[in-house]
C-alpha cells in the first residue's frame, strides 16, 4: 500500500470515516496512479476498489496494483458500503445532482474534500521531481521565446510559439491558457492573447506553464520591446523588489498573509491600489491549490508546500508588470525552482 493511502486512512480514522468515495480525476491519480477520468475509487473498510469501464481496465490492472479493479457497468457504490457506515465524499467537487442521488442510497454522508486537499498541500519527493521537470521545460520556453519574439508579432503568435515549444520539449500540455499581454493590455492580469502586435516601448507580460506527468509549473516574466521610458522601468523595479523580498520571507511556520503583506505594503507605498490579486498560490496536479498567499489566509506554511510568488502592478491604459517564481517552502527559507533571470530583458 502506498504512503499516500496510508496517510489518508489515518486521517479517515481520526474523522471516524469508514470509507471514502473519490471521483475527482486528479485525486484518483494522486492516490491510485489512475488518470483516465472515468470511474471512482472507494478506500476504507471496503478495501481498495477502483471502478472503471472496459476502455481502461487493462491500464488499471497493469498500473494500479494496490486496487481491486471492478467493471463500473456491473457494480454500484452501495455494493461496498454496509448500512450505517460513514462515507466520505468530495463535497467541493461533485454536483448537487450527484450528491442528491447518493444521499438517497447512503444514510451517512460526510463532506471530506478537505482531507485530500490537506494531504496534497505537502509535496513528496516524487511530486517535487515532476514539478522540477515541468519548471525546467517552462524555463527553456522562456529562453526560447526571448530570442524568437520581435516587434510586429501578435500576442497570439507569441503564445502559440510558447505552447508549441513546451510540447516539443517534453510537456504533456500547457498548464493553462498561455497569457501574453502587451502594452496597455498588460493591466489585465488574465488577458487572453489577442491579435495586438508588439510595439516598441511595450512591456509584455507572459504567464505560462508546462505539465509533466500530471504536475504543473507556473511562471511569469515581463520583457521590454526595445527601450522603455523611466516610469515603466520604475514600475518593473518596484515589482522585482517586492517579489524578491516576499520570497525571502517564506519559511516553515510563517503565516501566508504575512508573506503577502511584505510585497503588498511595499507596492502600496509607491503605487497604491495597483496590486489587486493575491501574492501567490500552491501548484501541483492543479494550477491553483491550497495554500494560497493572500491577505486573508492566516494558515502557517509547511515545509514541502510548493507556492508561487507573483506580485504585480497594473496601471489601466498604460502597462502591467508581473514577475512570478515557483518556490518550495523550507524550514528556514524558500528554495526557488524557477531558474529564469528576473532582470529586465530587452527583446525585439
Amino acid at each position: 500500500m502506498n504512503k499516500r493511502i496510508e496517510k489518508l486512512l489515518k486521517v479517515m480514522s481520526d474523522k471516524n470515516l469508514d470509507n471514502i468515495l473519490i471521483t475527482n480525476p486528479k485525486n484518483m491519480y494522486y492516490l491510485a496512479d489512475f488518470y483516465q477520468g472515468e470511474g471512482y475509487l472507494i478506500i476504507g473498510k471496503a478495501g481498495l476498489i477502483l471502478a472503471t469501464d472496459s476502455r481502461y481496465t487493462e491500464y488499471a490492472n497493469s498500473n494500479c496494483k494496490d486496487f481491486e479493479v471492478r467493471d463500473i457497468t456491473k457494480t454500484k457504490v452501495t455494493d461496498f458500503i454496509t448500512h450505517g457506515q460513514a462515507l466520505g465524499f468530495e463535497d467541493e467537487f461533485v454536483t448537487y445532482a450527484y450528491y442528491k442521488n447518493l444521499s438517497e442510497k447512503v444514510s451517512c454522508l460526510v463532506g471530506a474534500s478537505d482531507l485530500i486537499r490537506d494531504l496534497r498541500e505537502v509535496k513528496d519527493e516524487t511530486e517535487i521531481e515532476y514539478i522540477k521537470k515541468a519548471v525546467a521545460i517552462s524555463d527553456m520556453a522562456f529562453s526560447h521565446i526571448c530570442s524568437y519574439m520581435k516587434e510586429g508579432m501578435t500576442e497570439k503568435e507569441v503564445s502559440a510559439e510558447i505552447d508549441c515549444f513546451m510540447k516539443k520539449n517534453g510537456a504533456q500540455d500547457s498548464s493553462f491558457s498561455t497569457i501574453v499581454a502587451a502594452g496597455e493590455r498588460g493591466s489585465l492580469p488574465h488577458a487572453i492573447a489577442s491579435d495586438r502586435p508588439l510595439k516598441k516601448g511595450d512591456l509584455v507580460v507572459m504567464d505560462f506553464g508546462a505539465v509533466y506527468m500530471g504536475y504543473m509549473s507556473d511562471m511569469t516574466r515581463t520583457v521590454a520591446i526595445g527601450d522603455i521610458d523611466d516610469e515603466k522601468r520604475k514600475i518593473y523595479e518596484t515589482v522585482l523588489k517586492a517579489q524578491k523580498d516576499a520570497t525571502l520571507a517564506i519559511r516553515e511556520g510563517v503565516r501566508a498573509c504575512d508573506v503577502d503583506r511584505v510585497a503588498r505594503d511595499y507596492i502600496d507605498s509607491l503605487y497604491p491600489d495597483s496590486f489587486g490579486h493575491s501574492l501567490g498560490h500552491s501548484v501541483g496536479l492543479d494550477i491553483h491549490e491550497s495554500p494560497n498567499l493572500s491577505p486573508k489566509n492566516q494558515k502557517e506554511l509547511k515545509k514541502g508546500n510548493v507556492v508561487t510568488v507573483e506580485p504585480g502592478i497594473y496601471i489601466p491604459g498604460f502597462c502591467g508588470v508581473r514577475i512570478e517564481d515557483m518556490v518550495i517552502v523550507g524550514d528556514k527559507k524558500a528554495e526557488i525552482l524557477t531558474g529564469s533571470s528576473k532582470e529586465l530583458i530587452y527583446v525585439g
